[in-house]
């Protein structure tokens, strides 16, 4: 009578192991736990950075009117000084594991490299810079008077928000960063709030949106700076609400189309098909070159072939302290970094502004010298290495247009 108590029991356990084994690595499908734990495998980093699409769900933003950026493509001698010596701008690359560096002058492509496995036609994650690409979206339906005012609620557009906090945040709240919702935005703490929102969205397949609903606040809005990616979340749900489209498609109408980017991309959802919801605080993969274009973008102030595709003044207003709470400097929150409407700005700023995410994604902008610069990578200690790359931002962009050179110096 034990023994088959035992047996019984023994053939549950194998049978509960078999149900849980199939379910981790999903045998039947393409995506499962299994390949997204494997994703946070530092080994992996360098691999994953370029090829998003192997792990995590995705729907495609088509390239339908590609234009290549014209290229001119040109040899400089760049250095600068970092901690008290003279650094090669290939000492800089090679340190920070750099994928793909990317310089315009005036909209034309003056240099181009790829490292460790990139090319041209790497599908390269953003992970944070795709916010600065769903506040761009937010700032064509204002264009399109599709928003009256950033000072509208996030329940007016998405009205499953009614009655929650976030329902209850001004549009303008959660560019700048202010909504005052208590979340964690930690990468290294195993149960911060937002490593449990990627796993659940991506492992349990769980609705983004729903998730952060749950969320609460504990700061009144608009009273102080705090980074957190379901503010932009909660934005990518109002875009989704106002134009009726999963995010890719909007991405690919109002930006990958009028732009005309030269390759397709894609945006990681939490699940396969028609049902996925976006990450829209991350993970817009594509070509290192419409990077930077959409870096252009914004020095042209917003307008690409003669028409006007961001309000006027936005341009200004996003890439500025709208507080003084976002002012950059030693004493600021991120110091020496300062925000604007989702984009960073560094410190000691002179027309400079830039787009960012973690492992080292940068779209970095000079308005005095009309230069851009796109610089991928998977540097897993991005954060420590912040003011040294702004060093070596600078004399990037010194080389390739001395101020003498610029016609809109100021």
């Amino acid at each position: 009578m034990v023994l088959r108590i035992l047996g019984g029991f023994l053939l549950l356990v194998v049978l509960a192991l078999t149900i849980a084994a199939a379910w981790f690595f999903r045998p039947w499908s393409d995506y499962s736990p299994a390949g997204y734990n494997a994703a946070g495998d530092p080994d992996r980093l360098i691999e994953l950075s370029q090829d998003m699409g192997s792990v995590f769900p995705y729907r495609t933003i088509s390239a339908t009117a590609p234009d290549p950026l014209t290229r001119n493509l040109q040899t400089f001698d760049i250095a600068y000084e970092w901690d008290g010596e003279t650094r090669s701008l290939d000492r800089y690359l090679t340190e920070s594991t750099s994928l793909g560096l990317i310089v315009l002058h005036r909209g034309e492509m003056v240099f181009e490299t790829y490292r460790n496995g990139a090319g041209p036609q790497s599908p390269l994650t953003t992970w944070s810079v795709g916010k600065s690409f769903v506040a761009s979206l937010i700032a064509i339906a204002l264009q399109e008077g599709r928003i009256e005012s950033l000072d509208q609620l996030l329940e007016d557009f998405v009205p499953e928000f009614s009655g929650t906090d976030y329902g209850n945040t001004s549009i303008r709240h959660l560019l700048m960063m202010s909504s005052g919702i208590d979340f964690v935005e930690d990468y290294s703490a195993e149960d911060s709030d937002i490593r449990r929102l990627f796993f659940n969205a991506f492992i349990f397949e769980r609705n983004i949106d729903e998730m952060i609903m749950e969320f609460e606040r504990d700061t009144p809005a608009g009273t102080e700076l705090d980074y957190i990616s379901s503010n932009t979340q909660a934005l990518a749900a109002v875009v989704r609400a106002i134009y009726g489209q999963p995010l890719a498609q909007i991405v690919q109408d109002k930006i990958w189309t009028p732009l005309q980017m030269e390759g397709n991309a894609n945006w990681s959802q939490n699940v396969p098909g028609e049902d996925g919801i976006a990450a829209g605080y991350c993970c817009l993969n594509a070509q290192l070159a419409d990077f930077a274009r959409f870096g252009q973008w914004y020095l042209q102030d917003g307008v690409w072939e003669g028409e006007r595709l961001l309000p006027e003044g936005w341009v200004q207003q996003a890439t500025r302290p709208n507080a003084p709470f976002q002012e950059p400097g030693p004493d600021a929150i991120y110091a020496p970094r300062g925000y604007g409407l989702h984009f960073w700005i560094p410190d000691n700023p002179q027309g400079e502004y830039y787009a960012a995410g973690i492992y080292g994604q940068y779209i970095w902008v000079d308005e005095r010298r009309e230069v851009v610069i796109a610089r991928f990578a998977a540097d897993p200690v991005w954060g420590g290495r912040t003011e040294e790359t702004y060093a070596a931002f600078r004399a990037i962009a010194e080389a390739v247009s001395p101020l003498g050179e610029a016609s809109n110096d100021q």
